[in-house]
């Protein structure tokens, strides 16, 4: 199922989100300007290496592991990774930046990323696979999504029908999906180098977490909005 569109009308330009999109876009323009050896270099540089990660928890030195935790949220390995990816984030994140705030909405971003990362190394500590991709992070908005927003319309796109669904019902059945395949994985060592369906179940959970405690600030922050048809996803 891809969403399409939600019916929570936003009260300002959403210029965090916007800026994410972009960024991603910007950096997968520039892998894939890159020859195989020198992406793998990329990759290797800046993407999450969960050994590598778990090694400087216990041995803290220097910057450049720490600060892969964020750089990997903007590294996608396919156009098929970032596209799904931005349509979510297009579609759920506007609405969250809206009720947050913009620097708050950036923190929250950058957190559930964290958040992401954290369970997945420590599901599996010990693999050396490059991990990338901004989904934990989305996966968080998602959560403050149904926190905000349980009783969102979310037009999805089920071939060849576009259905309105709730966005709770949308949202607790990807997450469902997640939890079973993190589950599936544990002790398959051949999962290595599919999908990091613990940091997704890690960002939704972070994400939650937060909203959650800061629902009542948000409730104060932000004023009722209309229902409204006119956001759409690229």
């Amino acid at each position: 199922m891809i969403p399409v569109s939600d019916d929570v009308r936003a009260r300002s330009f959403p210029i965090v989100n916007v800026s994410i999109i972009i960024a991603c876009t910007l950096v997968f323009l520039y892998e894939i300007s890159l020859s195989a050896l020198a992406a793998d270099r990329f990759f290797n540089d800046y993407a999450v290496i969960p050994a590598a990660l778990d090694h400087w928890v216990q041995h803290p030195h220097g910057l450049r592991v720490p600060v892969t935790v964020v750089t990997a949220a903007f590294l996608h390995a396919s156009l098929l990774h970032l596209a799904g990816n931005m349509v979510y984030l297009w579609v759920f994140g506007d609405n969250v930046e809206d009720a947050l705030g913009h620097i708050p909405y950036l923190a929250f971003y950058l957190v559930t990323a964290v958040g992401a990362v954290a369970l997945q190394v420590a599901v599996d500590t010990s693999s050396i696979v490059p991990m990338l991709g901004a989904s934990g992070a989305i996966a968080g908005v998602l959560g403050g999504y149904l926190v905000l927003y349980p009783g969102a319309k979310v037009d999805v796109f089920l071939f060849p029908f576009l259905l309105p669904v709730p966005a709770w019902v949308l949202i607790i059945f990807w997450f469902g999906m997640q939890l079973v395949s993190g589950l599936a994985t544990i002790g398959d060592t051949s999962a290595g180098s599919g999908v990091a369906f613990w940091a997704h179940v890690g960002g939704f959970i972070t994400g939650l977490a937060i909203m959650l405690a800061a629902r009542p600030w948000v409730a104060a922050h932000k004023s009722p909005s209309r229902p409204s048809r006119t956001r759409r996803a690229w």
